[in-house]
Parts: structure tokens; C-alpha cells; sequence
């Protein structure tokens, strides 16, 4: 059992690589000789949790291939240069959060500070994908999450692959993806800018929409956008920030996301 109250464990290794996620008849299995050394991990759970401490104790009678197997029905692939160790760690925290909805701890619902993939980035910012995605889970449809996943990942090659036996499916990631929630705040979340706009400059194009109440901007962790919240003086004007700049290109990697709070 660790020492410690609070262990580090998958949530942020969700989608890796393309292979992880091909449905179940395409994929080849990992093998123990694929291990080389722990990778880093980020998020926590309490093992001071009956329930929590139950499945660790579970999980450390199985072998490595059989854990990673168990993993990958899920969709999530154990990294090919983490020790076992963690490899059961992940799947400890797996089926806590599948058993319980909320992972045992609230740090399993904690947004993380940066996206390991797409993937994860659609689950945490796009809720009609979320929405999508777990209708899936709920299902036990794992083929379907899996080709859902890699096409976050990867669109051109998974459309090439899957578009056909999956059409539907994709289809309707390619809806949920743009699909745009209710604007009924004034307060808008916002990330893409480019840095060198500065806060004054980014505040001075958000007013040419309307009176701007409030906001907060900071750097990103690359140095080269700025991420925040504006509020706007009323619904109507956060509605035309969103339709306005929402999705647009501004040539720094990433699209502008502008989303109401």
C-alpha cells in the first residue's frame, strides 16, 4: 500500500498514441517487455478510501498484460514506459471512477492545467462531446470509444479508416464538436489571443463589441496566448464576443475558444 494519502495516477495519459485507440479486433496487445521506467503522473486519489484501498488490493494480484488489457476495454492505453507499479495504479483509479461517478476524491474532477490530447481536451471543453462520449461508457460500447478517441486525435486517418463502418458515429462527434451551448452569462472564458496583445490591447478589442465590465487575463504556459474571463455588460454582447471570435483562427496553433460561463 503507498505512504501516502494522495497518489498520483492516469487521468492525463487518457490518449497517447493511435494505436491505443483502434477498436479491439485491430489492436495488437502490450507485453511487460514494452516496460522501461515510470512516467511521470499527476492527478490523486485517497487511499485512505475503503473502497479505494479494496481495489488496490484487488489490482496487485493481477498481471501486468491483464491490467493493461482491462485498461485498453476502457480506451486507455498504460504507456509503454510505465513500470508496473503505476500500471496499476491507473487501473486502481479506472474503476474507482467507473464504480463511483466521482472518482472517490474531488481531485479526480480537478481540470488540469494543460491537455495531454485532444481527446481530453473535447471531454473537458466541448460538453455535447462530453455528453456523447459518455452516453458510449454508459453503453459499454468500447469499439465506439475507442474510434471516437482516436478521431479527436487523429480526424484525417481515422476517417480514412472508420468513416465507413462508423459513419454515424463520426458524424456525430463532428456536430457535437461545434455545437455551441446557451449564452445566459455575461461572462465569457477565453484562450487563444495572441500574448503579444497584452491585457489593455485584447480589453480595447472586446469593447469595439461593448461595454466590458470585468476581466482577468494571464500568459499561457507557452508564453504565446493569454487565457482568462471577461465579463460583458449584458448577454447580448457576450453572445456577439462568442459569434464573433469563437473559433477563429489567429495563426497561433490553436483556434480562439470563447465560451460562456
Amino acid at each position: 500500500m503507498p505512504s501516502k494519502r494522495y497518489v498520483s495516477v492516469f487521468l492525463p495519459l487518457l490518449v497517447c498514441s493511435a494505436h491505443a485507440f483502434l477498436p479491439a479486433t485491430q489492436r495488437t496487445p502490450l507485453t511487460a517487455a514494452s516496460r522501461v521506467s515510470p512516467a511521470p503522473l499527476r492527478m490523486a486519489i485517497d487511499y485512505n478510501d475503503p473502497a479505494v484501498a479494496e481495489e488496490y488490493a484487488s489490482v496487485q494480484m493481477m498481471e501486468y498484460d491483464d491490467v493493461v488489457a482491462e485498461l485498453m476495454q476502457s480506451g486507455v492505453r498504460a504507456p509503454p514506459d510505465m513500470g508496473d507499479v503505476e500500471v496499476k495504479l491507473m487501473l486502481v483509479e479506472l474503476r474507482t471512477v467507473m464504480k463511483s461517478g466521482d472518482g472517490g476524491s474531488t481531485a479526480a474532477k480537478t481540470k488540469p492545467s494543460s491537455y495531454a490530447s485532444k481527446f481530453e481536451e473535447y471531454l473537458w471543453e466541448k460538453p455535447f462531446f462530453a455528453e456523447l462520449y459518455e452516453s458510449l461508457k454508459r453503453n459499454s460500447d468500447h469499439n465506439q470509444m475507442n474510434v471516437a478517441a482516436e478521431y479527436c486525435n487523429d480526424p484525417d486517418n481515422a476517417r480514412q479508416r472508420y468513416y465507413k463502418a462508423y459513419t454515424k458515429l463520426i458524424d456525430d462527434i463532428d456536430a457535437a464538436l461545434i455545437a455551441k451551448p446557451e449564452v445566459t452569462s455575461p461572462t465569457v472564458k477565453f484562450s487563444g489571443f495572441p500574448a503579444n496583445m497584452g491585457d489593455m490591447g485584447l480589453k480595447m478589442t472586446l469593447e469595439a463589441l461593448g461595454e466590458v465590465v470585468d476581466m482577468s487575463c494571464n500568459v499561457s504556459d507557452d508564453g504565446l496566448t493569454l487565457i482568462g474571463e471577461v465579463t460583458f455588460g449584458s448577454v447580448d454582447v457576450a453572445k456577439a464576443a462568442i459569434g464573433q471570435y469563437d473559433g477563429m483562427d489567429m495563426g497561433m496553433g490553436d483556434k480562439l475558444q470563447m465560451v460562456s460561463l
